[in-house]
């Protein structure tokens, strides 16, 4: 599961898993270590005569297997009328090891009309309760015996929940089922994870399951299909309807079963013998193996690189509207929002398809060939795939932008743990399965693995993985299955590495100290943890690199183990060092400060090994006008890494020496990042002599990213002329010209260009729409309070209208809230009649709290606590 890179966004140790404690190993780091102790004297205590209260602490068990699912063979149908799934399921199952008469199938929001043993007639008893259904099978089965099960049922997918990663857990959506939206596609998509397919088909919905399928789905003719595995045959039934007979025959995961239906354009090719199929809707064709970038050179790489080839009979790829996250690695049939989909100008320079592609490819080894047994351990499946996307961006477009994503994912992690707290990464003590989807799971997932690559070295970290994988290929696995593997290849014990990064919460905060004892001839390197250790362990053990650049050019390297709370290190040196590096692979997991001088800044820029130097020296030098400084500001607008050009645009004094470096970037760069960065610079110069390239741009540039900026900068240096650009742009469809030229009429002030957001507005969602409809609102709140009443309704349409995807509903919500905010400023400032402001915004607020009413979205609901705004 991909997070939502566009969502609309704690500890008890595992002390029963599997009776094993966590705490032996990190004892023996401790034993003979003197920690900080803070002695204090009080009067003793009166005694407490209140009994003591002991409570276990939370945990979620993987769930426990009475029955073992062979195989699940699946007849569906649709009522797209009434949004139901007409089905016919035939279960083989055998009582995973104990004898039993009773089966238990998860099965929610069912009517069930028979539940048969296969070859007989007679109904089988059973109790429903509305999300299981309990069923007396009339005799003894023990795990010697194959019971073949039928079922005939109609299904009504609804939601009882969701999360920030998942919004929903429906399971089953129908889209536009009536065609209704004039302009939207009709659709049928599923969503499993984590335990939503047993909404739409009886099964044991458990990650530690696992099972073969076949699935024969009936549909008008006019619909293409998708499933797991290949498809077998298509059968037209002459009514106008064909059924499709989708077959899997390795076993994998219930909530990795799937389903896709809709009017598809399908681009086909082979990699390696095996098909590989990109579904887009017709308009997009041309385009398909642009946004789903790579994939079959990526199924080449990850298969070299874990000397495993990819283990399943087909890839194909789907994208879908209104989904509910951001992508799913169904086994051998990906699903993607519709964000990623878009023309070769609205697609040019990103690179979130190809991570997205990448994560969700690289899960078909750590998610649907190796299983997580229980949720509490999903990391080992969504924190590698998060590492894909390094590893990928390291082959493909070197270490410097691997390195920029993996700060990002740092950062992400810090600040989630700073907003939420922390938790460990295998978490047996959440409160609700959903919660695991979090930045704790991703980010720092890939994060511990890079640091265990950067320990281990690159030969034995992908030993290590293929042995995981090939001892574990189509079973369900917990977190020390993966420590053995690692312990197998290398031959040492990690049980360190594990307790403190997988079984206990949180990460090093570290204050570096860095001198030079003359007198000694030695470089000192003081280290302090300071991580609070009430929330996770006083002392990490940090196996770490530190160079020392001396005045000669040479650099000594020392590998050292911080394994205290204070720490000293002291080397032997011929003269200052120019610079110490602690850290030099810039591979922890940590926050640290450090007493570096702007001037050891500066070297470390020019002469740091790894990306993270010169970002941290760029970062540590900003806001400073020293000379050297700058130069170093200077000398970054030609970084070989373009996250570092974009920075260095912002840090440089856009002065006579900096403009027309930038000027180039704009106009030649070959990053899209840094020419919209370096056109919001010129832009901001205000220097009209720089217009000439903003007019290039938006009659030239391929990439639309780059005319929106382009257009930008004109608004700042050429205004008339930037408006009659947009009035010739007007046709564009593209969600950044469009919303380009939505920023500039909405600063104009003028109601005339209300029709424009009206004509536009459907073809934008996502993040996007929000600041559509804002700048909509915004502009309407200008006009007459006709005229706010008009648009007010219209966002009020938008925002109790559930088929809209909840973007689009919370983009409403706010507008309408954007225009209140309006109207009291109106009032404040005696901008007309006071008692019609007063009824107009009075109105607004009525509507706020009808619209909260209607809404059914949990994650919604929360978010519109926040309104009215202001009160």
């Amino acid at each position: 599961m991909s997070r939502n890179l566009l969502m609309l966004s704690v500890v008890a140790l595992g002390l029963l898993s599997g009776c094993k404690t966590r705490q032996a190993t990190l004892g023996t780091e401790l034993e003979h270590r003197q920690l900080d102790t803070l002695v204090v004297t009080a009067p003793a205590p009166e005694a407490d005569t209140t009994p003591e209260t002991f409570t276990l602490p939370r945990y979620n068990p993987s769930a426990t297997r009475r029955w073992d699912l062979h195989h699940t063979r699946l007849e569906l149908a649709f009522d797209w009328e009434n949004e139901a799934v007409l089905g016919k399921a035939t279960l083989r199952l055998s009582p995973y090891f104990y004898p039993t008469d009773q089966l238990t199938l998860d099965a929610k929001g069912f009517e069930f009309h028979h539940i048969r043993q296969v070859g007989s007639d007679e109904e089988l008893p059973y109790t429903y309760d509305g999300q299981q259904v309990h069923i007396e099978l009339g005799k003894t089965w023990t795990r010697h015996d194959t019971l073949d099960l039928w079922i005939e049922y109609t299904a009504r997918p609804s939601a009882s929940g969701g999360s920030a990663a998942i919004t929903s857990d429906k399971g089953l959506y129908f889209i536009n089922p009536r065609g209704e939206t004039p302009g939207k596609p009709r659709q049928i998509w599923t969503q499993g994870e984590t335990e939503s397919n047993s909404r739409w088909f009886p099964t044991i919905d458990k990650p530690n399951e696992r099972c073969t399928q076949e699935i024969l789905v009936t549909v008008d003719t006019v619909f293409e299909t998708l499933s797991n595995g290949l498809l077998v045959r298509s059968t037209d039934n002459g009514d106008g309807t064909r059924t499709d007979y989708w077959r899997m025959d390795l076993p994998h995961a219930p909530y990795l079963f799937m389903l896709a239906i809709g009017d598809y354009a399908i681009v086909r090719e082979e990699w390696r013998g095996k098909p590989v199929e990109y579904y887009v809707e017709h308009p997009y064709a041309a385009y398909a193996k642009q946004i789903y970038p790579h994939t079959p050179e990526m199924l080449s790489f990850f298969s070299d690189l874990l000397d495993l080839e990819y283990p399943w009979p087909k890839f194909s790829q789907v994208v879908v509207r209104d989904y509910v996250s951001g992508a799913m690695e169904n086994t051998t049939a990906v699903i993607y929002g519709d964000f990623i989909q878009g023309t070769d100008r609205e697609i040019a320079g990103q690179d979130i398809n190809e991570k997205i592609v990448a994560h969700e490819m690289f899960h078909h080894w750590f998610g649907d060939l190796v299983t997580c047994e229980s949720w509490a351990n999903l990391t080992l499946q969504e924190g590698f795939a998060n590492y894909s996307e390094y590893l990928w961006t390291e082959h493909k477009h070197g270490r410097d932008q691997a390195d920029a994503h993996l700060n990002n994912e740092l950062q992400g992690y810090l600040s989630a743990a700073r907003r939420g707290g922390v938790h460990p990464l295998i978490h047996y003590g959440y409160e609700d399965k959903e919660d695991m989807f979090d930045a704790h799971s991703y980010n720092k997932g890939g994060l511990v693995l890079h640091m265990l690559r950067t320990y281990v070295g690159d030969e034995a970290f992908f030993a290590a993985l293929h042995k995981y994988l090939t001892d574990n290929a189509y079973t369900e696995v917990e977190a020390d299955e993966l420590r053995l593997a690692f312990e197998d290849v290398t031959g040492e014990d990690l049980n360190w590495f594990w307790d403190q990064w997988y079984f206990s919460a949180g990460h090093p905060e570290l204050d570096i100290q860095y001198d030079y004892d003359a007198e000694a001839g030695e470089a000192v390197v003081a280290v302090e943890q300071l991580q609070d250790p009430e929330k996770m362990p006083p002392i990490f053990v940090l196996p770490v690199t530190i160079d020392i650049y001396l005045p000669d050019d040479t650099i000594q390297s020392h590998k050292v183990r911080v394994n205290e709370r204070k720490q000293t290190f002291r080397f032997a040196v011929p003269a200052r060092p120019e610079l110490i590096n602690f850290d030099a692979d810039k591979a922890l997991l940590c926050v640290k400060t450090e007493n570096k001088t702007p001037e050891q800044y500066v070297y470390q820029y020019f002469h740091g090994k790894r990306w993270l130097d010169r970002y941290e020296a760029l970062s540590a030098l900003a806001g400073s006008d020293s000379p050297e400084a700058v130069a170093v500001f200077r000398a970054a607008l030609e970084d070989p890494a373009p996250s570092l050009r974009t920075l260095a645009i912002d840090l440089v004094p856009k002065d006579d020496e900096s403009l027309p470096i930038i000027a180039r970037l704009a106009a030649e760069d070959p990053d899209i990042e840094v020419r919209m960065s370096a056109f919001g610079a010129l832009g901001h110069s205000g220097n009209p002599a720089y217009a000439d390239i903003a007019r290039q741009a938006v009659e030239t540039a391929q990439a639309y990213r780059v005319v929106g900026a382009a257009l930008q900068a004109l608004v700042e240096l050429a205004p008339q002329e930037a408006l009659a650009y947009a009035k010739k742009l007007e046709s564009e469809d593209s969600p950044y010209i469009v919303g380009t030229i939505g920023e500039l009429y909405a600063s104009s002030g003028d109601p005339q260009y209300l029709p424009f957001f009206e004509k536009k507005m459907d073809q934008i969602d996502g993040f996007a729409i929000i600041n559509f409809l804002d700048q909509y609102a915004g502009l309407a709140s200008q006009a007459d309070l006709e005229t706010v009443a008009r648009v007010a309704q219209k966002l009020k349409a938008i925002a109790t209208d559930a088929s809209l995807s909840p973007w689009r509903r919370f983009a409403a919500m706010r507008g309408i809230n954007t225009m209140h905010a309006s109207l009291r400023q109106r009032m404040q400032a005696g901008d007309g009649d006071a008692e019609a402001l007063k009824a107009a915004d009075e109105a607004l607020l009525q509507m706020m709290e009808e619209i909260k009413a209607a809404e059914t979205s949990p994650q919604l609901k929360a978010l519109y606590n926040n309104f009215p705004d202001p009160k």
